[in-house]
């Protein structure tokens, strides 16, 4: 798959053009300083202009970028350490949720995130981060663990959707969901929730139940996919090739979602996307985080959970 999105079309144009004056340089042995500096110059510009002109079809795609980071990049590049923990003590475990203790700077956290994977292999060991129901009992597992041991939660969500096929049904993927909701809602612990890629539907909304809840600039929150949206409702004909249509009309952009009141804050991402450079997204997170941190060590334990169902009960903003 190729790492360039269609609107980034002249970008790819300027790197080969770049990197054909670069091969000229070094097979003839001409001076093509100037030429080279002007054209990532331009390149700069190009890449400011697009990405602030971004369609909510742009920002889906830039949300699913293959090379994206995901939970276990982060894992790596913003916390110290990381213990995973595995099973729901129930069924099984669930590859498309990773949980467990990390450190992060000097003290120890609790970490939940959906995983997506790679290559084929991996996205199929993964669910392609569609969680089933033991997924979400694992998480809340951990969950009710940090709560035990006086320990923050910290969930990274990046998920199209929780996984709807017969068995997930039959094993209680609607309960495991509410569950965990509920689970968060009343939790004794402080809940820093970032949605770093695809935030989609209920698959999303069961780790996001946060005391503060924020998205990388380039993730999407929805209540559903575009395409599955286009498909289900009569105004798009039902037609999944009119996703793009229906993202627009879902209003689920970072900045949309910031101004619509269901995120907190927004954290910058690297110009070009998170995958243009991992190190610099990790940083970013792990700054949020730490802040976040900061603001919730003031909050006695025992006002944590009713301010935050206070909080998500005065949601109300909405557009008819």
């Amino acid at each position: 798959m190729s790492r360039w999105l269609p609107f980034e079309r002249p970008l790819q144009e300027l790197e080969e053009r770049i990197a054909e004056a670069e091969r000229f340089t070094a097979a003839r042995g001409l001076d093509k300083s100037a030429e080279i500096a002007a054209l990532r110059e331009r390149y700069e510009q190009v890449t400011h202009e697009i990405f602030a002109n971004l369609s909510a079809w742009d920002q889906v795609l830039l949300a699913r970028h293959p090379s994206r980071p995901y939970t276990l990049d982060y894992l790596q590049l913003a916390f110290d350490d990381f213990l995973e923990l595995h099973g729901d003590r129930r069924f099984g475990d669930d590859p498309a949720v990773v949980a467990g203790l990390a450190r992060l700077a000097d003290r120890s956290v609790a970490v939940i995130g959906h995983q997506k994977g790679r290559d084929l292999k991996e996205r199929q060991f993964r669910n392609f981060g569609s969680a089933r129901p033991e997924g979400y009992r694992k998480a809340m597992r951990v969950m009710k663990l940090a709560e035990k041991r006086r320990l923050p939660v910290i969930c990274l969500v990046d998920t199209p959707a929780a996984e709807s096929r017969l068995e997930a049904e039959e094993r209680g993927i609607s309960e495991s969901i509410a569950a965990s909701m509920a689970t968060m809602a009343r939790l004794a612990a402080p809940v820093t929730v970032i949605i770093i890629g695809e935030g989609g539907s209920g698959g999303a909304i069961a780790l996001c139940v946060g005391d503060r809840v924020m998205m990388l600039e380039h993730a999407i929150y929805s209540v559903i996919p575009p395409e599955s949206c286009a498909v289900i409702l009569e105004v798009f004909g039902r037609d999944a090739a009119r996703g793009p249509e229906a993202a627009e009309a879902l209003r689920l952009s970072s900045e949309q979602t910031l101004r619509l009141g269901a995120v907190d804050e927004v954290i910058p991402e690297p110009l070009g996307g998170a995958h243009r450079d991992p190190a610099a997204a990790a940083r970013a997170i792990r700054e949020a985080i730490l802040r976040s941190l900061a603001e919730l060590d003031q909050v006695p334990t025992e006002e944590l959970a009713p301010r935050r169902y206070a909080k998500f009960r005065g949601l109300r903003h909405y557009v008819e």
